[in-house]
Parts: C-alpha cells; structure tokens; sequence
C-alpha cells in the first residue's frame, strides 16, 4: 500500500492541480462554452435566442435538471457539420490536458442531433477524430461513451443504437442520461441486454434526483459496470453495503449536484461520506460549461469546501482509474505517475 507523504493544507490545491487523473464522466455537448456556442451559429448561420455570449451566460441558471436541459438542447443546435463536433470536443480535451487529465470518456448525445437531422456519422466521427488527436497531440487518452436519452422511447433507443454500429469501433459503451424523474433504469432493459451481447461496456445516470431504488435498478436490470452520480445511495443502507462488496464506481459531479439543487451548497455534498463508507467515488465534470467549471475546478473547490485531505485527493485519483474502461498497463503506468506526483510533494523535500 502507497504511504501518502505528508503535504501541507496550503499545497493541496497546487496538487489537485497537477495529480494525473481520469474523467468518467463529462457529457460533451455540456462542454460547450457560450463562445464556441456564438462562433458555430455564426458559421453555420442558426439564430440564437440570445443576443450576445454574456446574455447567454446569465441565462445558465438552473433551478432543477429539465430548465438545465432546456438550455443544454438550445445551444446544441448550433452543431450541424463534423467539424463542430470535432472543434467542440477538442475545446474540452485541450482543457482537460491543462487539467492533467490523461484519460476522459466522453459522454455523447447522438439523438440530440439525429433529430434535428444530423447524420449519425457526422457527429461520431467528428468526436472520434478529436479523440484520436489529443492521444497525438495533448497526450490525453480519450474514448467515446454513446448515451441514450431516457425521457425517449426504448424503441427510440434501439433505432439509435442500429444507426451506431456501423461505427461499433469507435465508441467503447453506452449510458442512459437525460430527465431522472420518471425514467426508471429498467425502461432500457432490453436495449442494454443487446448492448451487453455486443460487447460494450454499460454505465447508466442513477441516484443523482432519483432515488436508491433507481440505482438498484441500473445494477440488476441494466446490468451497469459503473454508476453515473449515485449520491443518494446513503439514503439505503443494503445499498452502500452493495456498492462497497463489489467495487462499483460512482461518478460524482459535485458542481452539478449543487447547480441542480441536490446539495444546497459544496459544503454539504456527501463525497466525503461516501469514501468513508469504502466506495470506488471519482469526481467528475458532468456539463462543465454549465455548471461552473472543469475538473481541476471540481476538485480544488469540493475540497476547500468540505475540508478533504491528500489522502482522499489519493484515493479520488486512483479511483478514477480502477473504474476507467482501459488495459491493466495503462491503469498501472497511470497510478505509477500518481505516486511519482504525491512523492514530490513531500514535505522533506523543504
């Protein structure tokens, strides 16, 4: 076991900063900033409902998930060719890189775009292609997680896979995100046993404003490697217990969980009780652009907040990458790095 250096509280934020990490859960089109949002409707001549980027920035509150999603839908309309797809995520991986980010999954809507009429294509292969440009270029690894929108039909679901595999190589899973409330996990049962059968790796939002029994759900009826959020699961004692026995991952967004009113404030988020209770927890982005800021952000700002040490900043870190869907090499070179990053921070080296 790593024993972690002793690193003074004033030095913490500095090493949240530069500690390799993973983000598990980043939904690109939440990545898009109100700049880029104003540069693509320009280029590719769609109104906007708002006259310039500050507007659209004060526009950015919410008082529950559907006023965000309102807005979330509304400035994904200015993506229309590949390239925009491709610009949008390489903002986001550029980003991530300063963060020190050397693995994100991505997170993408396709039928927030097929329904406008974008092709299926167009928007895979404009994110892949950035993906396949930050391993080049930023030296961030970078896969892609097709997300089905759960306030749609499981039928809509199945077509949207079908259009998908054409491109099976190049996205590694699926998850189910959008409205919680009312769309049960098990509404996508079937969708996600054929998922299963392809081979792709299953995630799923839960826990977040629904309740326990919606995570339990994600397990037994979708069958889920990882859950997205999963705050609520203190609330069900057999849960925690369920969670901690077989090591899976929660993704939690702590900037989203106060956007969206789940926590009033940082300083009440439950991360550091879930880590008490031995669960596998990460931090993540989840719609930075919407939310207030990026991964280093979520990090320095929950811990400030809620008074976390170097220990959980550890442990955090090497969570992230034990729930990444990547190579036992990758994962152990990664936590080598880890290490090499908490061990210059020691204090004997002052």
């Amino acid at each position: 076991m790593f024993k972690i250096p002793h690193i003074s509280p004033a030095r913490l934020p500095e090493l949240l900063r530069r500690m390799p990490k993973a983000e598990l859960h980043i939904h690109i089109e939440g990545s898009l900033e109100p700049e880029l949002i104003f540069a693509l409707a320009q280029r590719n001549g769609v109104s906007l409902p708002y006259p310039d980027v500050e507007s659209l920035r004060r526009a950015y509150a919410f008082t529950n998930l559907q006023s965000f999603l309102d807005i979330y839908y509304a400035g994904a309309s200015v993506l229309i060719q590949e390239q925009d797809f491709y610009d949008m995520a390489w903002a986001y991986l550029q980003r991530a890189a300063a963060d020190h980010v050397v693995h994100a999954e991505l997170f993408f809507d396709p039928q927030t775009h097929t329904a406008r009429g974008i092709a299926m294509e167009t928007v895979v292969r404009g994110l892949h292609r950035a993906c396949t440009d930050a391993r080049a270029q930023l030296g961030v690894d970078a896969t892609l997680i097709l997300c089905f929108l759960r306030h749609l039909s499981e039928e809509d679901a199945f077509a949207t896979l079908e259009q998908a595999l054409p491109l099976r190589d190049l996205f590694i899973g699926v998850g189910l995100d959008s409205s919680e409330l009312g769309h049960p996990p098990e509404k996508f049962a079937r969708v996600f046993a054929r998922c299963r059968e392809l081979g792709l790796h299953l995630v799923a939002h839960a826990g977040e404003e629904g309740p326990p029994a919606y995570i339990w759900s994600a397990l037994d009826e979708l069958k889920v490697q990882r859950i997205d959020h999963g705050v609520q699961a203190l609330k069900d004692p057999a849960l925690v217990q369920r969670l901690a026995q077989d090591r899976i991952p929660l993704t939690v967004c702590p900037f989203s969980n106060v956007k969206l009113c789940v926590f009033p404030d940082l300083a009440s988020s439950n991360l550091a009780q879930l880590l008490d209770a031995g669960l596998a927890v990460t931090i993540n982005s989840d719609d930075p652009a919407y939310f207030g800021g990026y991964l280093n952000d979520n990090f320095v700002q929950t811990f400030a907040a809620t008074g976390l040490n170097a220990h959980h900043a550890y442990t955090l870190a090497r969570n992230s990458f034990e729930a990444s869907f990547v190579t036992e090499a990758q994962r152990h070179d990664w936590e080598h790095q880890l290490k090499a990053v908490f061990e210059s921070f020691s204090e004997h080296d002052f």
